[in-house]
C-alpha cells in the first residue's frame, strides 16, 4: 500500500511539473522578409490601380497580388517599389489591407518611402521610383493577397 502511494504521488508529482511546463508562454519569432512590388495606376477622377509583386521568406518565393491602391488619380503611372517585410510569423501574414504608420506617402515624380501595417501586424517599409503622368499613387487601403 505504502509503495503503490509513492507511485501515485510521483506520478501526481510528474503531471503537475509537466503541466506548468506546458503553460510557460513560448515566445513567437517573427521573422523578416523582403518584396519587391510592381503596381499600374490609371485614370481620371476616379483611379484603378493594381500590381503584382514578390515575398521572399525563409528561402522561398511567394507571388503577391496588390488591389486597391488608391483613389482620385488623374493619368498613368507606375511604380516599382521594394522594401521590407516584417512580423511575420508564416508567409501568410501579409495577405491583409494596410494602412496607418505613414499610409498616405505618396510617390509623385521622384524617389519616397511609405509604412504600412496590416491587421496581422506585418509592417511593409518600401521605397520606389514612380514613373509616369500621375498626380499621387496613395498606398493607404492597399490590399495585398498571395497567388
Amino acid at each position: 500500500m505504502n509503495s503503490l502511494f509513492r507511485v501515485i504521488k510521483l506520478t501526481a508529482i510528474s503531471l503537475i511539473a509537466i503541466g506548468a511546463l506546458a503553460a510557460v508562454p513560448t515566445e513567437s519569432r517573427a521573422q523578416s522578409g523582403t518584396v519587391s512590388l510592381h503596381i499600374v495606376k490609371a485614370g481620371f477622377i476616379v483611379g484603378v490601380g493594381g500590381g503584382s509583386g514578390i515575398l521572399h521568406y525563409e528561402g522561398h518565393r511567394y507571388r503577391l497580388s496588390i488591389g486597391g491602391v488608391g483613389i482620385g488619380s488623374l493619368g498613368v503611372a507606375a511604380v516599382n517599389l521594394r522594401g521590407t517585410a516584417s512580423n511575420l510569423r508564416t508567409a501568410a501574414d501579409i495577405a491583409g489591407t494596410y494602412g496607418g504608420g505613414g499610409a498616405g506617402a505618396t510617390f509623385v515624380g521622384g524617389g519616397q518611402v511609405a509604412r504600412l501595417q496590416n491587421e496581422k501586424g506585418v509592417i511593409l517599409e518600401l521605397h520606389g521610383v514612380q514613373v509616369g503622368l500621375q498626380v499621387s499613387i496613395g498606398l493607404a487601403g492597399m490590399t495585398v493577397a498571395l497567388k
